[in-house]
């Protein structure tokens, strides 16, 4: 473990599943590895998701750490808001980036968006894979 926290975004929660290995080498150093509830809600939404390709989300994602949604969770609902209020983000990415940043993870994305908004705030942190 070397200090490395990540937060996997969906397209990366993808790339890993179907075996990407930079995103593998990355994921095996970290010291904690997440995913949003609301990534793995876009990722059972897919069209022509088989069985085995949910059995295979259920495994991995009970080997990490998720990242609720809930009220009661007043500091990511905080952040979240923040997110929304200075960032032209929809809803689902202010969740996600909230959730890096509130368990000081990098986010691993490959979404053009979001890592142009990385470039212009370091407030931040995202990684393309």
């Amino acid at each position: 473990m070397h200090g490395k926290r990540y937060l996997l975004d969906t397209n990366a929660l993808v790339a890993l599943l179907r075996g990407h290995q930079g995103l593998l080498a990355l994921t095996k150093e970290a010291e904690w590895l997440g995913v949003s509830v609301i990534n793995i809600l876009e990722f059972l939404g897919f069209d022509g998701l088989s069985n085995s390709d949910r059995d295979l989300l259920a495994t991995f994602v009970a080997r990490i750490h998720t990242v609720d949604l809930r009220h009661s969770d007043q500091a990511l609902m905080q952040r979240i808001a923040d997110v929304r209020k200075r960032k032209a983000v929809k809803l689902p990415d202010a969740i996600v980036l909230a959730s890096a940043a509130l368990h000081n993870a990098t986010l691993l994305t490959n979404d053009s968006q979001l890592l142009k908004l990385a470039q212009d705030n370091t407030a931040f942190s995202l990684q393309a894979f």
